[in-house]
Order: C-alpha cells, then structure tokens, then sequence
C-alpha cells in the first residue's frame, strides 16, 4: 500500500543522503533495544552500530533484551515517557504497539518511502500496514518450507509440491514404508511445531479463524479439504508422537520423501552442524543432501490456487520518544550501507526483505546469498543451494501470511493457536474419533469462546 500523507520530513530525506541528514544531529546518543541477545550476535551488532557512528557521529547504545521480556519492558518504558528510539521486534507487537502509540508510523513510514517501497518485499509491508503507512519497517523474516527430495521427484517424473494435489500425487509415487516415508507430519498435540505446521496448512487453503470483527467460523468445504489433506500426510507418516525431531532425523536418513521445517535447516542439510549431521551417507559433514534437495515457500490447496507462505518477520520501529531524525538515520543505515551486516547476524534465518536498491534490484539478495552459514563449518547458502533455490526461499516473502495481521486480530489469532484446540481436534480426527464435518462444527464451537 502507499500513503496519501503529506511529504514532510520524507522530501527531506529522500534528497539526502545518511551522512547529510545525520551529521546535523552532531553528538547524539540513541538507544537501541534488541532480541538478538546471544554473545556473537550481539558483538555483529555493535560491530555495525560502531561503523554507523564513525560515518554518522551519531552514538549507538545497543541494549540486549530478552524476547519473552520485550512486551513488559517496552509497555513498562512507554508509561515512564523513557523508551529507546528504536527496536527490533517480532511481528507480534507491529500493530498493537502503534494502537498504544508507542510506534511511530509516520517516521517508520518515510524510511520505507525513502529507502522505496518497491525495493521491499511485499508481503512483510502488507504486515505493518496501518492506516499512516507502516508501523515498522521490516527487517528480516523466514518463510517456513516444504523441504523435499527434488533428485526422487525428477525420477519419477512428478512435479514440486506447491499444492495439495502434488504432495498427494508425490505421497502416491513414493510413499513405501519403513524404508521411505512419502511424508513426515507434526503430529504431537502439545508442541508448537504441529501448531505452525497447521496454520501453515490451513493458510495454504485460504482458511483462517479470525476475521475483521475477531472469531471467524471456519467454512466447511474448504477446512474438510484442509482435514483430508492433514489425515492423508499422516498416514503417510510413521506412527507415533511427531514433531521436529523425528521429522529431520527421518529425512536426514534419507527415509522421507517431504517434510515440513524452518529455514534453519538449510545449514544443516549441507553437514555443517555436527550436532545434527545428515546420516544419508557414511560422512556427517558431506553436502550431498543440501544437493539433493528441493524447497517449496508458496503452498496452495485447491480453495486458494495462489496459495501462502507462513512467515515469522522482524522490524525496526521507531518509538514515541525516539530522537526521531537520528532513528531514522540508524534505520536507513542499517537497511542499506549495514543491511548486509544486519542479515549477517544468522542468514540462514534472516532473509532479506529489501532485495537490492535503486541502482541493483537484487543486491542484497545477492550479498545475503554468500554470507556464510553453519557451526562448526561454515560456507555461503548461495555455493550449497542453486540460484533458483534461492530465488524461492527469498520469494516466499512477498506472499507471506499470518493468521490474523489483515484483519487486526494477530493477538487473537495468538491466543486460538496457543490454545492447541485446533491440534487436539485435528489429532481426534486423524484417529478417528469424530467425522470432518463434525470436527468442523466443534472447532467453530470451542474457538468461538476464545477472547
């Protein structure tokens, strides 16, 4: 979306570059609130905030906070008018800290203008976006991933499982239990990886609990298709309690066809963990898997031919105490001359939301693509994975969803999924306890009492 605002302080900065408009600001200090509190990403922060003081002069406190601590403190500093001048904050917080106006769209609005709003992904704006713009500018974010054996899809002549029909097809053509799994599904009610991976599922298909006015019942036709799918992945699964843990293990045997998981298992997949090693082969450390795989972010069911990605995105917002010129010369910084110091932090879970500048389209696509991932070894995505594997991992953020961000009902939505209502009734129907339209009818019942 655009905004219909007046310019103000966007002309301004969009006719000068970070060094003019922040070298006014003389000796400033800004404070700078951040979840990414682990020693090594914490020392590639300061490392970025010392290089913006010696262009800019403007000083950088960067101030670790615990993620779980974030609302509370943020909430807590807002009373006492002492907030920092910019954090970095999950998607949770975008559109219920600017109602309690301790964002700031406007600043955060003509950064985006200013850097060009078509130099970002789409679909992590349309996240932030209220009714001044944009309550944060997007940072990074990571598309959850249908992870599959793209060398036995080729063989067997079946196409990428971008859809419901294809997994099911896929599932039919190499489902061939113990030694291949055609699927491996969440299957553990009480784990937050089956939540991710329904709403995954039931986005794919256009389904969501929530509307504009809150509760939404689910519609029959469409959430059958979503509880058939489910029951026909399972069955195609082992048999048991599942979660990440069996779901990597299998695949890294070499014993499942697809799977559901984050992009933190790219580094992984080439052997360059070893606390989580492929055993394909007989070398915990050899790339062979990363080779033979494919990925899939945009996922679609039969009542949603476009399809979504589940994504998990980050931000930058600048405060209602902010020094707001400086903020923003720290933002803009750190999504331009610093943004590839920025992803660098963990790349293989911060892709990049702004893909390049006016001058290339794809330049921090590119730079992000040879960052170096892994623990023990280390190697860029873009020298394990092909180019168009990285085109889709990074495409996957322009039709990134959530439950909830459109209408205003993320905090809801929050409450529905952690609620595991959803996993417990769709477990009950995998296992036979109640019919799908019925399952529906029950859902629609327990999800409406949830405020």
């Amino acid at each position: 979306m655009t905004t219909t605002k007046p310019m103000g302080r966007v002309a301004l900065m969009a006719a000068a570059s970070v060094l003019a408009l922040s070298t006014s600001a003389g000796a400033d200090t800004i404070r700078f609130w951040t979840t990414e509190e682990q020693p090594e990403r914490l020392e590639r922060q300061q490392a970025m905030a010392a290089d913006f003081t010696a262009e800019t002069g403007i000083e950088v406190e960067v101030i670790p906070v615990t993620e779980s601590d974030l609302g509370t403190r943020a909430t807590a500093a807002f009373a006492a008018g002492d907030l920092p001048d910019v954090i970095y904050h999950t998607l949770q917080y975008a559109l219920p800290w600017y109602d309690a106006g301790i964002l700031d769209a406007e600043a955060a609005t003509e950064v985006i203008e200013s850097l060009g709003t078509d130099t970002f992904a789409s679909g992590a704006l349309d996240m932030a976006a209220v009714d001044e713009g944009y309550a944060s500018v997007p940072v990074d974010g990571w598309t959850q991933m249908i992870v599959y054996r793209a060398d036995l899809f080729e063989e067997n002549g079946l196409e990428p499982p971008t859809s419901y029909a294809n997994v099911l097809a896929a599932i039919e053509a190499l489902h061939n239990p113990p030694e291949m799994f055609g699927f491996v599904a969440a299957t553990k009610v009480d784990e937050n990886f089956m939540s991710q991976v329904l709403e995954h599922v039931f986005l794919a298909n256009g389904v969501s609990p929530v509307g504009p006015d809150g509760f939404q019942p689910l519609e029959v036709g469409p959430t059958v298709e979503v509880l058939d799918f489910y029951k026909a992945i399972v069955e195609a699964s082992p048999e048991g309690e599942l979660f990440w843990q069996q779901s990597r293990e299998l695949y890294f045997a070499g014993r499942a066809a697809m799977i559901i998981w984050s992009p933190f298992i790219l580094d992984e997949l080439a052997g360059l963990r070893d606390d989580a090693p492929p055993t394909i082969n007989d070398d915990p450390t050899s790339a062979e898997l990363a080779g033979l795989t494919g990925i899939v972010t945009n996922f679609a069911g039969p009542s949603n031919p476009e399809g979504a990605a589940w994504a998990d995105m980050r931000y930058f917002g600048v405060t209602a105490d902010a020094d707001t010129e400086a903020a923003q010369s720290f933002i803009e910084y750190s999504m331009s001359d610093g943004y590839t110091a920025t992803l660098a932090i963990a790349p293989e879970g911060k892709f990049p939301v702004r893909r390049g500048d006016g001058e290339n389209p794809s330049a921090f696509t590119e730079a992000w693509s040879q960052l170096d991932v892994g623990v023990e070894r280390r190697a860029p995505l873009g020298d394990l994975y092909a180019a168009e594997m990285i085109d889709e991992i990074v495409g996957g953020l322009d039709v990134a969803q959530r439950w909830g961000v459109a209408d205003g009902q993320l905090a809801l939505a929050s409450n529905i999924i952690n609620s595991q209502i959803i996993n417990r009734l769709v477990r009950e129907y995998i296992d036979g306890v109640r019919g799908a339209e019925e399952t529906v009818e029950l859902l629609n019942q327990e999800l409406a009492a949830i405020e």
